[in-house]
């Protein structure tokens, strides 16, 4: 079973591989290398048995910012000409 990489480094999985691993639009894997250099791939949490709760990308980003500025102190640099 063969599949091509895209110029932007992107596979489709074959539909039998994602029917087998249970993988859905949004489902998050794993990859790995064996000892004998072949890739493996992985449903997130599939091998230690644990469910992972699926966040969506801005509740992963949410409380990451460690600037504490004021809008208005950040538009005056923001505007500020040199």
């Amino acid at each position: 079973m063969g599949t091509t990489l895209t110029s932007k480094g992107q596979i489709t999985i074959p539909k039998k591989i994602r029917e087998t691993l249970g993988l859905e639009p949004g489902s998050e894997v794993e990859f790995d290398v064996d000892g004998q250099g072949r890739i493996v791939i992985h449903k997130s949490g599939a091998r230690t048995g644990r469910r992972v709760a699926r966040k969506d990308r801005f509740a992963r980003a949410r409380g990451r910012a460690s600037v504490k500025w004021r809008t208005d102190e950040l538009m005056a640099l923001l505007r500020r000409e040199d």
